[in-house]
This record gives C-alpha cells, sequence and structure tokens, in this order.
C-alpha cells in the first residue's frame, strides 16, 4: 500500500471510529432498553424502565458498547471503502477511457459525497462482505456488550466478565451467536449500503429548494452535504433495521441464555412455536430509534470528515 492510499485509509479509520463513538455513547440508553426487551417474553418497554433505578444506570455497558461501535465501525468503513475503491479501479482498466469519463459512469463521486458510486448489486455485496468480516472480528466485543446491558449478568467490570465469560464456557463464550450476528449484520450492511447511496440522490428532490447550496466546484456545501447524507443514513438505516429485527432477537437470545438457546434453528423453533411470531420483533422500535439515530451521526460525521480530508 502507497503512502497516499495508507493516509486516506486512516480517513476513513479515523472518521468511522469517531462517528461510531459518539453515535455509541449518545444512544446507549437506546441499545441498553432493547437488550432488556429482548431478553425474555415478558420483557416490555414498560417493565424494563421501572428496572432502572437511577438515571446514570441508563448507560450501563457503555465502554463495551462504545468500544464495538468505534471500533467495529473504523474497521468497517475503511475496509468497505477498500473493497468499494478497488472494485473502481478494477471496472477502470477494464472499461474504455471514455466510458470513465462520463457524468453516470460507475467509480464517479456525488453532490453530496466523496465515496465511490457503484452498481446497486455491488454496494450490496461490499457492504455485506464488510460488515460480515468485522462482525466476527469483534464478535467478543459484542457478547461483553449484550451481557452487561442485560440483567442476567450483574459484573462490575470488563475484567469480571472476562474471567467469568471464559472460565464457565471458554473461548467459545466470547463468540456466542457468531452465525446469527454474522446473518444479521451482512444482510442489513448490504441492504444499508444499496439503499444509502440510492437514498442520496433521490433525497434532494425532495428537499427545499432554500436548503440546497452548491459550493465552486458545482457539488452541495457541507450544511448541505450533511443535510442529505444525514437523512439518507437515517432513512436506509429504518428500512434495513426492520427488514433484519427477527435476525437481532435471535443473536441477543443465543447471547443471553445459550443454554437454552444453543442454536439458530432451536432459537427460532422455541421463540415462534412456544412464544409468539411478533417475539422475533420485540424490542424493533428501539432498535429501530437507535440504528436510524445512530446511523444519522455516525455517517454524517463519517461522510463531513471524508469530504474536509479527502
Amino acid at each position: 500500500m502507497t503512502e497516499s492510499s495508507s493516509s486516506k485509509t486512516t480517513v476513513h479509520l479515523v472518521g468511522g471510529f469517531l462517528g461510531g463513538l459518539s453515535s455509541a455513547v449518545t444512544l446507549q440508553p437506546l441499545d441498553l432498553l432493547k437488550t432488556r426487551i429482548q431478553q425474555h417474553k415478558g420483557s416490555t418497554l414498560l417493565t424494563a424502565l421501572k428496572e432502572i433505578k437511577n438515571p446514570l444506570q441508563f448507560w450501563r455497558g457503555t465502554l463495551p458498547s462504545a468500544l464495538r461501535t468505534s471500533i467495529g465501525s473504523g474497521l468497517y468503513l475503511s475496509c468497505l471503502n477498500i473493497m468499494r475503491t478497488t472494485l473502481v479501479k478494477e471496472r477502470s482498466t477494464l472499461l474504455p477511457s471514455s466510458t470513465s469519463t462520463s457524468p453516470s459512469s460507475i467509480g464517479s463521486f456525488g453532490k453530496s459525497s466523496k465515496l465511490p458510486q457503484l452498481t446497486m448489486s455491488e454496494n450490496l455485496i461490499t457492504g455485506a462482505l464488510a460488515r460480515g468480516l468485522v462482525g466476527c472480528i469483534t464478535m467478543p466485543i459484542t457478547v461483553l456488550k449484550v451481557r452487561y446491558e442485560s440483567t442476567f449478568y450483574h459484573y462490575k467490570s470488563l475484567n469480571e466478565a472476562i474471567i467469568n465469560i471464559y472460565t464457565t464456557e471458554g473461548t467459545k463464550g466470547f463468540f456466542r451467536g457468531v452465525g446469527a450476528t454474522c446473518l444479521r449484520d451482512a444482510p442489513y450492511a448490504g441492504l444499508y449500503v444499496l439503499l444509502y447511496e440510492k437514498s442520496k440522490q433521490i433525497v434532494p428532490k425532495f428537499l427545499p429548494t432554500a436548503l440546497i447550496h452548491y459550493d465552486k466546484n458545482g457539488k452541495y456545501n457541507m450544511s448541505t452535504s450533511t443535510l442529505v447524507n444525514s437523512t439518507s443514513a437515517f432513512i436506509s438505516a429504518s428500512l434495513a433495521t426492520t427488514a433484519t429485527a427477527p435476525l437481532d432477537t435471535i443473536k441477543t437470545r443465543m447471547q443471553l441464555d445459550p443454554k437454552v438457546f444453543n442454536g439458530f434453528f432451536k432459537t427460532v423453533y422455541i421463540i415462534v412455536r412456544k412464544e409468539s411470531v411478533l417475539n422475533l420483533f420485540s424490542g424493533l422500535s428501539m432498535r429501530l430509534t437507535r440504528k436510524a439515530l445512530s446511523a444519522g451521526i455516525a455517517w454524517g460525521i463519517y461522510e463531513d470528515l471524508i469530504k474536509r480530508f479527502m
């Protein structure tokens, strides 16, 4: 990797890290409530709220959540950028030079973004592959985060949690629900990137002309770009989150109670046959709110930094 490409990768890494960190700390209460609603069939938002005796408890699990989201977001966006720019470079070597200069050509940049534009299928595939890879790498932090947030475990420190999981379950305890997590994250990320890139083209059409301003290069200025990107992220995350909600519930159950929910299909069977199909969507309102706001914050910051420093 050249010095130039290395510095560009660093910008994506830092941009993703800061965006993920900001959203994780800000929206931790929603993540905690989502986990507690999902932990067993009798949980509701009201019962979860009643269990909170101190407002600071809403931020329980913030450290593992911030670690997972910031590190995961930085790695994910760096991997995604490498995959997408590689596709663009490969295409430029295959397509005639006249094609690459076309305004609608693949690999050009949008008015609100400096990220390369790919086909819908390429956005879907690269988003899914990058998220699946990073999801496996950050799985131990995910397990710690979920258990920290639940009422099933009463860890007082990350060190205590790590020792307990390793002592009682071994190394495999840190990878509980890895299959369900990948089945949730990969489709979510693929759908999200596809919808996000499409939304950036559609959203400006519905904005009042008074909110759309251009810079000297004919691109949107910083305020318009942030508005378009954040709105697109919010909409895309909402749609992708709803589509993958059952996988999130299955993942949470497997991580919290591995003795009962010790397999993907067994977990589906228990929830559907012994509880209710609707329980597959438990915690959706919290996850939907959290993911939509998180995407708006994280991707807004990420795109803003990319546009400033690249």
